[in-house]
């Protein structure tokens, strides 16, 4: 099984890692892709106006801009260390010990704008752009990710069950057909069901923390299901691949 992740705008910054070497990413058919998005990043560093634009940052976010002219020769840490937020506070990689950390770092993948797909323990530095940045003079990133992305993905999804846990911008970058995908609801008192945006991202990084430590092999939706349902979640399957995460709202 892999759990495919979303990224993070945030990022911890250093590492003790050496310097980026894209040879030593996981799935080196994305290398080439790679190679350029890096080299146009340090060459949009050099203009911190026009930079700001395309990455869709303020004043006061221009360290970003400084990680990216870094980035052929700052740190590196595991991807899973790197990135940063509500899902990753879920998930909480850092309190895993032994063979459920082992799990995790053989299960857990994440989607990248910079790399395409990253494996947990892929080196990466500290970098900024995102799904929708529209990088000067170039194709949106879907456009160039989804003909290398999608093949490598497919790969995967040929030999094991994924859990596409990616967000929609992210997803855009190379479909999956097929993946067990997760919608988190709120369901309010008179029964209405809505879509979940503020707590959405740590109730999937619950959901991938389980799923990234369970000592079983889930094969399909169902089992992920099951295993959800055992740790208190209240999930339904409405179609043979999607989920329902379902938390109630009660009423003030």
């Amino acid at each position: 099984m892999l759990v495919l992740l979303p990224p993070s705008e945030t990022k911890l910054v250093g590492g003790d890692g050496p310097a980026l070497d894209l040879d030593a990413l996981s799935h080196t058919e994305l290398g080439p892709l790679r190679e350029e998005l890096t080299d146009e990043l340090v060459t949009l560093a050099a203009d911190v106006r026009v930079s700001r634009t395309a990455l869709g940052l303020s004043p006061r976010q221009d360290e970003e801009i400084a990680r990216n002219a870094a980035l052929r020769t700052s740190p590196t840490m595991p991807a899973l260390r790197r990135y940063t937020g509500v899902l990753y506070d879920a998930l909480d990689v850092p309190s895993l010990r032994r063979a459920a950390a082992a799990r995790a770092t053989a299960r857990l993948a994440i989607g990248s704008a910079l790399f395409g797909l990253l494996r947990a323990a892929d080196p990466v530095p500290a970098y900024r752009l995102s799904a929708g940045s529209a990088l000067p003079d170039r194709a949106s990133l879907a456009s160039r990710w989804k003909p290398l992305l999608e093949p490598v993905l497919a790969a995967i999804a040929d030999g094991e069950l994924v859990v596409d846990l990616r967000s929609g911008s992210y997803a855009a970058l190379g479909r999956l057909p097929g993946a067990v995908t997760a919608t988190v609801l709120a369901e309010h008192p008179d029964g209405r069901r809505t879509v979940i945006s503020h707590v959405n991202k740590a109730h999937k990084g619950r959901l991938a923390r389980l799923l990234a430590t369970t000592r079983a092999e889930p094969m399909d939706a169902a089992t992920v299901a099951t295993i959800a349902r055992r740790s208190g979640m209240r999930v339904q399957r409405p179609s043979p691949t999607v989920l329902e995460i379902v938390i109630p709202v009660h009423a003030p």
